[in-house]
């Protein structure tokens, strides 16, 4: 029996100095989008926690009467209202899935390494306006809880531990992650659940109760050698989660459209399912940009929250 040697100092400075070059390399691309527009964008797209009292102001042609404060009105002798102010102080989550399935890239980064990106992304967005940020890691269990704080420091550590966290299980579930969003965090938050969402459990109903408890945003992370086989010839597929190999020929084109077929069913009925739990979901692609679909996905945000 085969014993697996302990990596060495050297390894382990070396797994360091990289994780750290990976976590300077997204803190400076997605700093740099966010001062560009997404800073200004995610302020317009998601709401505070409510409004605030500023101050009293003079009745002006058009303001709402109901807004007529008549004590300071009678001691003042004129007609005053309200000031209020958005509270704009937020509290967001960003549920990373680290299961087993999020180490696979095709081209070359993993879908746990796009999903630290497009995390750091909504998180230096908070961090700009000011409001809160924690995370959790997830399989099928709760891997990992960090409360929310403020700080570039603390992001930073959020953005490190997405990357470099090693998980005690390899599958997906949602069940633990669930119970700790609805008996677990009080304060309501905005909630970006990042995952692959390849898990055979359906989403159900408990999804719709933290999405009324919390705002909660479903962002899907594919590769596409998962939505489409290339003609290889024969291969054999494992499932990382489970280890299930099944051995296929890629040159028979029925068994490339039964794939296609299958990975579209598959996505429908994702689709479906967020959208009767009425979740708002970004699908995202390891080998497109991320950024102008979040764009789309605030701008709708923005729209609606107008409308």
């Amino acid at each position: 029996m085969k014993t697996r040697k302990p990596p060495s100092q050297d390894q382990e400075g070396s797994n360091i100095v990289e994780i750290l070059r990976k976590v300077r390399r997204i803190e400076l691309r997605t700093r740099g989008l966010v001062r560009e527009s997404f800073g200004g964008e995610y302020h317009s797209s998601f709401k505070g926690e409510g409004i605030d009292f500023e101050d009293f102001r003079e009745y002006q042609p058009g303001d709402e009467v109901r807004a007529i404060d008549w004590n300071v009105t009678a001691r003042l002798g004129a007609p005053y209202v309200k000031k209020f102010t958005e509270e704009r102080e937020m509290t967001v989550l960003l549920c990373v899935d680290i299961s087993a399935s999020g180490d696979y890239g095709s081209l070359g980064p993993s879908k746990r390494e796009f999903m630290a990106e497009v995390a750091a992304l909504f998180a230096f967005s908070a961090l700009q306006n000011k409001d809160k940020v924690g995370l959790v890691l997830f399989t099928d269990k709760v891997e990992l809880y960090v409360p929310p704080k403020k700080g570039v420091a603390h992001t930073l550590r959020l953005v490190r531990e997405v990357l470099q966290h090693a998980p005690s299980g390899h599958s997906t579930s949602l069940k633990h992650l669930v119970d700790l969003l609805k008996n677990t965090i009080r304060r309501r938050a905005l909630v970006f659940l990042i995952s692959d969402f390849l898990f055979p459990e359906q989403l159900g109903n408990d999804l719709r109760i933290v999405n009324r408890k919390h705002d909660l945003v479903a962002v899907q992370v594919s590769d596409p050698a998962e939505l489409a086989l290339p003609n290889v010839g024969r291969v054999c597929l494992e499932d990382p989660e489970t280890g299930r190999q099944v051995e296929i020929n890629t040159s028979r084109a029925r068994v490339r459209a039964a794939y296609v077929a299958a990975a579209r069913r598959w996505q429908e009925e994702i689709d479906t399912q967020f959208s009767q739990l009425a979740v708002d979901k970004i699908t995202l692609r390891t080998d497109q940009e991320y950024h102008p679909v979040i764009h789309g996905f605030f701008r709708r945000r923005q729209r609606r929250k107008v409308g």
